[in-house]
């Protein structure tokens, strides 16, 4: 079990609805019991609070899924907001029977609360219904925001116009409103043609620069972004416009105390399973997301989780010089299910690849590796050797960096259990490991490669 990324016992994390207030983080979120499989069971939201991303209080169910002939018989995601009269959360009730009954499975409702712990639901709200030529079972995922500006609040969602489900019509929606509770359609908020629909889209500002992400699952299964200098758009990508690969899924941001975390999800692999597709849920992991000078967004360590860990054991610096093969360098042989390594790392020209290995078995040499290739310009995740045919499925495990000899690059690890996630210089991998092993080491392919500054912990501060 996981001893670090949040993970209620017998249940799985699902999509996450973060807030904010003093100085703890509020996460209403699903969990679903998989019983007998993913969405088996309905769920509304439940919700655990925490200070630091390390220690969680759980709080119950916040949200109560209704009858399974009520409309809400399944929770779906949505957002919190505080108005001037509390607190609101607007939420997506699904009920999977419907449709068959020819009613829409998916309506937008929301539930009052003055403590953010106890809340009351109120009637759904006909006026963000499914709108003419929209598809009324993919409509969902609410989220508001304070227009300053217009002096109004917005509303966005997730949604795709009617017909087959391969059609690239996703996009996503607004609505404004005076009151929160009268509100008013206003078409199209985002609609770039590139996907089959629009999930938990987010929406803020840092500095000059808006902000619009979604998750989307027909293309790199994974989250994207845009920004702007106006909601009014247009609303362009940078250069790397995602935070992670396709195991992670469905985040959405909160800002608090000039802290913005990103509240994600790495999904398990049916069966347990290296070679299976990622399923639905999973467990929590988050990102600090941070702004670079250019206006793109980077991700890091949050810094509590980061400080967790018990005194770090500094390392002496490695030089790997391998002109014509591949040479690797053992950092620990022993090397528990929960662990963080950090390291400085910088390469000679002509190198061809370099990268870490993790869980590497002193019998068999297999390991999981992330592995940096220089001239595709991208870090990925893999098993080694992919012996026989192949060991991890990991389609979209893989992220763009630019790699520039003599450049130093950052390395931060954390190992919680059978999830490993990777930092790089603003740039973030998760994948999950389910093989046996204990080594951690670092190599370099065809080139030379020079580490400093590594230190190693393992385990939590008591």
């Amino acid at each position: 079990m996981n001893k670090l990324y949040y993970q209620f016992p017998g249940t799985w994390f699902g999509d996450c609805m973060p807030y904010g207030k003093g100085d703890e983080f509020f996460l209403f979120h699903q969990r679903d019991t998989r019983d007998p499989a993913p969405f088996g069971q309905p769920f509304g939201w439940d919700l655990a609070t925490t200070r630091d991303f390390v220690h969680y209080q759980d709080c119950g169910t916040a949200i109560p899924r209704g009858g399974d002939g009520d409309q809400d018989q399944f929770i779906f995601a949505g957002s919190v907001f505080e108005g001037p009269d509390g607190y609101h959360a607007f939420y997506t009730g699904f009920n999977r029977d419907y449709p068959a009954e020819g009613k829409a499975s998916q309506v937008l409702m929301q539930a009052v609360s003055q403590d953010l712990r106890h809340w009351r639901k109120l009637d759904q709200a006909p006026s963000i219904a499914p709108q003419p030529g929209y598809d009324p079972d993919d409509w969902r995922d609410p989220m508001v925001v304070r227009d300053e500006q217009a002096g109004n609040y917005l509303l966005i969602l997730g949604a795709r116009k009617k017909g087959p489900k391969t059609m690239q019509t996703g996009r996503t929606v607004k609505f404004t409103s005076d009151d929160l509770v009268h509100w008013e359609f206003g078409g199209d908020f985002w609609a770039p043609g590139l996907y089959t629909m629009h999930e938990m889209p987010d929406l803020f500002r840092i500095g000059d620069w808006w902000y619009h992400i979604v998750t989307e699952y027909s293309d790199r299964h994974g989250m994207t972004y845009r920004m702007s200098h106006s909601l009014e758009g247009p609303w362009t990508a940078p250069v790397d416009d995602a935070f992670d690969g396709s195991g992670y899924y469905a985040g959405r941001t909160f800002e608090l105390g000039g802290r913005r975390v990103l509240f994600g999800w790495v999904g398990t692999k049916a069966g347990d399973d290296d070679r299976n597709n990622y399923e639905w849920g999973g467990t929590f992991v988050p990102h600090e997301v941070y702004q670079r000078e250019d206006g793109s967004l980077g991700v890091r360590p949050v810094d509590t989780l980061w400080a967790a860990f018990n005194p770090r054991t500094p390392m002496d610096d490695v030089d790997i010089q391998a002109p014509h093969e591949r040479k690797e360098v053992v950092i620990d042989p022993d090397c528990p299910g929960l662990f963080s390594f950090e390291a400085d790392v910088r390469f000679t020209p002509g190198t061809r690849s370099f990268g870490l290995r993790l869980r590497e078995e002193a019998g068999t040499g297999r390991s999981y590796q992330y592995d940096f290739q220089v001239g595709q310009g991208r870090y990925l995740f893999e098993g080694s050797p992919n012996d026989p045919w192949f060991t991890v499925m990991n389609i979209g495990l893989e992220r763009p960096i630019r790699l520039e000899a003599g450049r130093i690059y950052h390395l931060q690890l954390v190992v919680d259990d059978t999830i490993a996630t990777l930092y790089v210089d603003g740039v973030a991998l998760n994948a999950r490991i389910y093989r046996p092993g204990q080594a951690l080491g670092i190599y370099v392919t065809e080139g030379g490669l020079q580490v400093t500054g590594m230190s190693l912990a393992k385990g939590l501060q008591k």
